[in-house]
């Protein structure tokens, strides 16, 4: 599924909340931003899990949000 599908999921915005309620989402965003996609920008949402040993949800919203980001700035 990708991260584009998961947002018209009816959920989604009730695991998006749920995420943006975690104490370390900001720091989690801001190190796969800065560490982790400069050095693997395919990275996917499971594979962000493992390595930050985080839940598959709070991984895919956020690389779904910096996935949008990128898109806005280009």
């Amino acid at each position: 599924m990708s991260l584009e599908e998961y947002t018209r999921e009816k959920l989604w915005p009730i695991l998006a909340e749920t995420v943006h309620a975690m104490v370390m989402y900001p720091s989690h965003k801001a190190y796969t931003r800065e560490t982790i996609l400069q050095e693997k920008p395919e990275t996917t949402p499971s594979e962000l899990a493992s390595r930050l040993n985080i839940p598959l949800g709070e991984a895919i919203v956020i690389l779904y949000e910096l996935a949008e980001e990128r898109r806005t700035k280009s």
